[in-house]
């Protein structure tokens, strides 16, 4: 297949801040046409977090575009110790791209991305996990709930990563997505310097812990424009056979997490 340089329609979640800001500033500069989702300070402003917000987000994007769009990356969102880290990072997604589905369907060199994680590779709260790709969201905040109750919050989060790193896998192959031509992709962020991070990791000793959960041998923590460029790649047209994957822009955090042996 041959490449285009004619400007595409691409849009872009979280685009106000961190990986998603850096990401649509790159694209914007490289001539495309970038529809920018987010809370605030975006061209299509919605809550992702909540069915409405989807719909809405889902309804504008198209409006804009005219109904084709050329590609989607989904890079919102949140990390809280709270069920709605389930709504916004798995339902968020999962919900928008395949709203936004039948308009790749009809561009010419449709590709989709969205931003999960290293702490994806972490077996936790399976149960909000099954809820989650069950695609029943009510049980799914319920289970969270309870996690959250019980005082492993902190689980949910690698939970709603896990969980869409395997809704992945599940529908990358299938006809509506392998089958219409589209690439869908994930990338796996190690430690990211973005809000988000300095959120998490205020105090040193907080930052030495999150140094030990996320080794990152190579170049230590990333720039959000890091993350960025591998993501424009997988949704450019020059990949034309990468789908259903994640791929790991961490420093060699997963290799050392999981070992040399792993494959």
């Amino acid at each position: 297949m041959t490449t285009s340089s004619a400007p595409r329609g691409v849009a872009v979640t979280g685009a106000a801040s961190g990986i998603g800001k850096a990401l649509a500033d790159m694209l914007r500069a490289q001539g495309d046409d970038v529809i920018g989702v987010d809370l605030e300070n975006a061209d299509v402003r919605a809550d992702l977090g909540t069915p409405v917000g989807r719909r809405e987000a889902v309804r504008a994007v198209l409006e804009r575009t005219g109904g084709v769009l050329d590609a989607v990356i989904a890079c919102a969102g949140i990390s809280a110790r709270v069920p709605a880290t389930i709504a916004v990072n798995y339902f968020g997604v999962t919900e928008l791209l395949e709203g936004l589905r039948p308009a790749l369907a009809r561009a010419r060199a449709p590709r989709a991305a969205f931003v999960g994680s290293i702490v994806g590779t972490k077996d936790v709260a399976p149960e909000v996990v099954e809820a989650c790709l069950a695609g029943d969201e009510p049980a799914a905040l319920a289970v969270a709930a309870a996690v959250a109750d019980e005082g492993a919050g902190g689980a949910l989060y690698p939970a709603s990563k896990n969980a869409l790193a395997r809704w992945l896998r599940r529908v990358s192959v299938t006809d509506e997505w392998a089958g219409a031509g589209i690439p869908l992709n994930a990338v796996g962020p190690g430690v990211v310097l973005t809000p988000m991070h300095a959120a998490v990791a205020v105090t040193e000793e907080q930052r030495r812990i999150v140094e030990q959960a996320v080794p990152m041998p190579l170049n230590g923590h990333a720039e959000p424009e890091v993350v960025a460029r591998a993501l424009r790649w997988l949704t450019s047209e020059e990949n034309t056979h990468v789908t259903g994957q994640v791929l790991y822009v961490d420093g060699g955090a997963e290799v050392v997490l999981r070992g040399p042996d792993r494959v």
